[in-house]
């Protein structure tokens, strides 16, 4: 690799610890699913001491301060002021050359790694996000299908503002979250041409059952799925069998799909007759309900996982894995306290009967192989 400074970009594959602070809450999940061996597409990391040093050298650090005092989250008129202006001047203001040179590096490293140019998602990867008891997800910028190195710059200074949109800034300011070491780090990933894309949770989200793994699924790219401009295919899966036990056909009306000679996203029309049909085998059910366990024990909690069947690789090596926070909703919430069973006399071993329930009601718990 090229002699770029590890404390402003790091690969996920090099073999660098998962630093939160230093990568934000995506990167070091992408940094420690890649040393785990997980199928995550390549790329690198634009470190939050990169932005906290452009922040501090080009003098942003007042501007930002000063914007946020005294802010009233229920003053929306003041809050997109405030929001427009900060992000005005973070896209702004120049970026110095040692600064941007890491990344101008990295970039013709990581393009290096592929016979011909490959196109990149740019993501968002704030500090305050994919932690066990915020819900961040969607608040910070993601870019898709980025091609030229002169967009990616742009990008990932957009994403860079994406941590003042007004969403962001009133959600801090209504949780009491501080702003003190809030940072932004970015990730330049390979962007997988997607035939079929989507999330899947550990759990089903309708009444936090453990014991369920929930898939959402439709075709084309997934952000169409994350954003909630389809109604995708709905499965909910046994956790331990991996059969379908429930499942809703959604309309999946259009797909994101990439236009090579335009070099883009374009959003596209699905035909009547895929509309009708699940967009995952039974296989690829099992396969991904694998990966999203697979995820589960790794973190040893509920996860949200973002995944793609990519259409230039072969079956069974086509499977991405792209994100996996933890779930919050359900897996904040307390347990139940029961009341003590009464005592009763000892007995000696266990019959099969009793054996199988005690394993059942630990599944039921959350207790995965």
């Amino acid at each position: 690799m090229s002699g770029f400074d590890p404390r402003y970009v790091q690969f996920f594959d090099g073999g660098t610890a998962p630093d939160h602070a230093l990568l934000g809450g995506k990167c070091a999940s992408l940094v420690t699913m890649t040393a785990a061996g997980m199928p995550v597409p390549p790329g690198f990391a634009v470190t939050t001491a990169l932005y906290d040093a452009f922040v501090e050298e080009s003098g942003l650090r007042d501007v930002i301060v000063n914007g946020l005092k005294r802010l009233d989250p229920d003053d929306v008129a003041s809050v997109d002021a405030v929001s427009a202006a900060i992000r005005d001047e973070i896209c702004s203001r120049p970026v110095p050359e040692r600064l941007r040179r890491p990344v101008i590096e990295a970039w013709a490293d990581f393009q290096g790694r592929f016979e011909r140019p490959v196109p990149v998602a740019v993501r968002s990867s704030a500090t305050a996000e994919d932690l066990p008891d915020a819900s961040f997800a969607g608040q910070q910028d993601t870019y898709l299908w980025l091609v030229d190195e002169r967009d990616v710059h742009e990008h990932i200074r957009k994403c860079w503002a994406s941590l003042y949109t007004s969403r962001a800034i009133t959600y801090r300011l209504r949780n009491a979250i501080s702003e003190d070491g809030l940072s932004m780090a970015v990730a330049v990933q390979k962007m997988v041409h997607a035939r079929v894309a989507g999330v899947a949770m550990t759990l089903n989200p309708r009444n936090g059952d453990r014991s369920k793994i929930t898939i959402d699924a439709s075709w084309g790219v997934g952000e169409a799925v994350v954003s909630g401009h389809v109604t995708p295919d709905n499965i909910v899966v046994d956790k331990v069998l991996l059969c379908i036990v429930e499942e809703h056909v959604g309309d999946k009306h259009i797909e994101l799909v990439p236009d090579s000679a335009g070099g883009r996203l374009v959003e596209r029309d699905v035909d009547a007759a895929r509309r009708a049909v699940r967009s995952l085998t039974d296989d690829q059910v099992r396969a991904v309900s694998e990966l999203a366990k697979r995820a589960e024990r790794h973190y040893g909690c509920p996860q949200d996982i973002e995944w793609a069947l990519d259409a230039d690789l072969p079956d069974g090596q086509n499977l991405l894995l792209l994100q996996s926070r933890p779930e919050t909703v359900h897996s904040s919430k307390p347990k139940p306290v029961t009341a003590p069973a009464k005592a009763s006399p000892p007995s000696v071993g266990f019959s099969l009967g009793s054996i199988t329930a005690h394993l059942t009601a630990g599944r039921a718990a959350g207790v995965t192989n």
